[in-house]
């Protein structure tokens, strides 16, 4: 491989970190250099994405837990949810390509960017309260996207998002520290499935997981810096659910 793709892979595994850690959909970014720069097959890349989403986590959880954005007591029924339903996602991706569900996918990025549109203000509300959802409830909603994650990965940032600022009440940096504990707790189990069956490509993919650490480091000291991190990662939220929706319209 040319050397000078090896820094593209690190840049893109920054500008990655930064976007996953802040808002969601990095993996636009990663899936695509992966397939279409490095020639990673679609399954060995669905795979291999999954390593950066590890560190960019590692390098951004230390800080959010410091400056009191993740509260594992009160977040623990959620993990554990989430990560009960990505073991049966992953167990699916492993058997089948999730790029059969291309078409499902980009109607659901269609219909989020529309809920993130709606009512701005409902994302960079300050309030620590969070809404206390029947567990009845909780537990297909939790168990759901966690099976998402688990399968496919893209777009599981911005819909845990989702659920948890405008259905649960969390301020946008809580949810996303939580965001990204969870990714990192069923990503790690997602790993030990996917490189069982051979499905990483550890060069390629520990390029990308190294720019993803920096980047996810990054991002979590500017979001616990900053009074206006919230809304510049609204906006980044915007303009990922935008760039996604168009760039899988135009492919097809």
């Amino acid at each position: 491989m040319e050397y000078w793709l090896y820094g593209l892979g690190l840049l893109g595994g920054i500008l990655a970190g930064i976007i996953n850690t802040l808002a969601g959909n990095g993996s636009s970014i990663t899936l695509y250099l992966l397939m279409d720069v490095f020639a990673v097959p679609p399954n060995i890349a669905n795979g291999t994405n999954r390593l950066g989403m590890v560190t960019q986590g590692i390098g951004s959880l230390p800080t959010f837990y410091r400056n009191g954005h993740l509260n594992l007591k009160r977040d623990a029924p959620l993990l554990i949810l989430m990560t009960i339903g990505a073991v049966f996602g992953i167990i699916v991706a492993t058997n089948i390509d999730p790029a059969q569900f291309k078409s499902i996918f980009k109607y659901l990025l269609l219909l989020m960017l529309g809920v993130v549109l709606v009512k701005p203000e409902r994302w960079l509300r300050q309030s620590d309260g969070i809404k206390k959802i029947p567990f009845i409830l909780l537990i297909p909603i939790c168990v759901a996207l966690g099976f998402y994650g688990g399968f496919i990965q893209m777009g599981m940032g911005i819909f845990l998002l989702m659920f948890l600022v405008l259905g649960a009440s969390y301020n946008l940096m809580d949810g996303n520290a939580l965001k990204n504990a969870v990714t990192v707790l069923y990503t790690s189990i997602a790993i030990c499935f996917f490189a069982y069956y051979g499905l990483i490509d550890w060069k390629f993919g520990g390029i990308l997981a190294a720019g993803q650490y920096i980047g996810g480091n990054l991002a979590a000291r500017f979001a616990t810096r900053y009074e206006s991190a919230s809304l510049w990662s609204y906006r980044l939220l915007v303009a990922v659910s935008v760039f996604a929706v168009v760039r899988l319209f135009i492919s097809g």
